[in-house]
């Protein structure tokens, strides 16, 4: 904390425009020594040349800015060179702050780490801003968005304030045993708690629809071979993203693509045809299909219209509750196809000529919308670390409830069990023991962020 970091900040090639940020108490120094002028005043974009520190000789014409501490994104001294993006221009920039004194290049995700440790961000604002740098689709944007501006860690917080003011009439309790402390008052706490309880695990019953979204929807294709699933993993992408080919057993492995579905992230996977066979590979690829449909979101069962009314019994036992059955082929199709199998509603379809996609595609974004749509209670846990310290403290608020306040201990226990639910609380937002976590947290980061 005590060195003056650089990096570039802007995405690495040819552009219009980079930036490179610096932080650090040689930040507002170095920037006179590369402009040859005093002091800018804070916050003010000023056009002017920059010079190398060490020969003097001219490297562009920039638009600088600078921030005093702790008004930054850091909290530290920040200046900002917003130079011309040529390869040429932002590498010549990079070495002349290299031959700057008491300057170093950054480490990956550093700049926010300091935002960090300096109070300026708290942990779920640095997640919301790693998963704002990487949204795709709208429906990302805008979780990440709301988590970066502090809405996730708001709740928590107060969470936190709250059982910290419990926690206060216990350590009260003990510290003061020879006073009388009103009956009505401890009751009031376990009422509270209480309160505190039911809203935490109404918070974790939201399907993970945080994660979900963050992570994109699972969609597993998955039926007997030459179904067609792999030509309709191509036909929802818009592109050749798996080999089709009339030979059974072509697809022996999983096959991932990301799509932009209505704004909503949609990770789809087309999967190996699922029969009996001998072949080790293959047997391996069904094995892979079987896995991936159990961990999905929806399935997409793709049958054979060709081979109706006897369909693949392997591919009918995955139907359940969370499956889209659609019958490929109709352009061939000669018996009439069922409305329903083993209750669940067909759709029938070919993607070779394009019949049925646009109903498929409705089905699959109200599916999707569902899985992924807010809550009128606000903000959801978009990572497994909350659900779990959630989790850690809603049991920590049930053994409170559930003590006995008459026994000798009684008192110590309970203001244990709250001081423990207020630790995890903590724990989330980054205010308590988290050294452990901020590496993790921390490596995903771009070099400048």
């Amino acid at each position: 904390m005590s060195e003056t970091i650089y990096a570039l900040a802007s995405a690495q090639g040819k552009a219009g425009v980079a930036v490179i940020r610096i932080s650090g108490p040689e930040a507002l120094a170095t920037l006179q020594t590369l402009t040859q002028k005093p002091a800018f005043e804070p916050r003010i974009a000023n056009l002017t040349r920059l010079f190398h520190p060490k020969s003097g000789e001219a490297l562009d014409d920039a638009l600088v800015l600078s921030f005093k501490a702790p008004a930054s994104f850091t909290g530290e001294d920040v200046a900002e060179l917003h130079i011309h993006g040529g390869l040429a221009v932002i590498d010549g920039m990079l070495e002349a702050l290299s031959a700057c004194a008491g300057l170093r290049f950054a480490e990956a995700g550093e700049f926010t780490r300091r935002a960090f440790a300096n109070g300026k961000l708290d942990l779920t604002q640095v997640e919301g801003l790693a998963d704002l740098i990487e949204s795709e689709t709208e429906a990302q944007r805008k979780q990440a968005l709301r988590q970066s501006e502090g809405a996730l860690g708001e709740i928590y917080d107060h969470w936190r304030h709250k059982l910290v003011a419990c926690l206060a009439h216990f350590e009260a309790e003990l510290d003061f045993s020879d006073e009388e402390i009103p009956d009505d008052l401890h009751n009031k706490v376990r009422l509270d708690v209480a309160h505190l309880q039911n809203q935490i695990r109404s918070h974790l019953k939201d399907a993970r629809r945080g994660e979900r979204l963050r992570n994109g929807i699972r969609l597993a294709i998955i039926g007997p071979p030459n179904a067609g699933k792999s030509s309709l993993m191509n036909a929802l992408a818009q592109r050749d993203a798996a080999i089709v080919s009339d030979i059974a057993g072509t697809t022996r492995d999983v096959v991932e693509v990301h799509l932009n579905l209505g704004g909503y992230p949609l990770l789809v996977a087309d999967t190996a045809g699922l029969r009996e066979s001998t072949d080790e590979i293959e047997q391996e690829g069904v094995r892979r299909a079987e896995a991936w449909a159990q961990t999905a979101d929806i399935k997409l069962v793709v049958l054979d219209g060709t081979e109706a009314p006897d369909f693949d019994p392997i591919s009918l036992k995955l139907i359940d509750d969370h499956t889209i059955v659609a019958i490929n082929k109709a352009d061939v199709m000669k018996l009439p196809m069922p409305e329903r199998i083993q209750g669940t509603p067909v759709l029938c379809l070919s993607v070779k000529t394009g019949q049925g996609l646009s109903a498929l595609l409705d089905q699959l974004t109200v599916r999707v919308k569902n899985l992924c749509r807010s809550s009128a209670d606000g903000p959801a846990p978009t990572r497994a670390r909350h659900r779990e310290a959630l989790q850690r403290t809603e049991q920590a608020l049930d053994r409170f409830l559930t003590r006995d306040h008459s026994s000798t201990m009684g008192s110590e226990l309970e203001a244990e069990d709250l001081r423990l639910a207020a630790r995890e609380l903590g724990r989330i937002t980054g205010r308590v023991d988290v050294e452990d976590l901020l590496d993790v947290i921390f490596r995903d980061f771009c070099i400048g962020k």
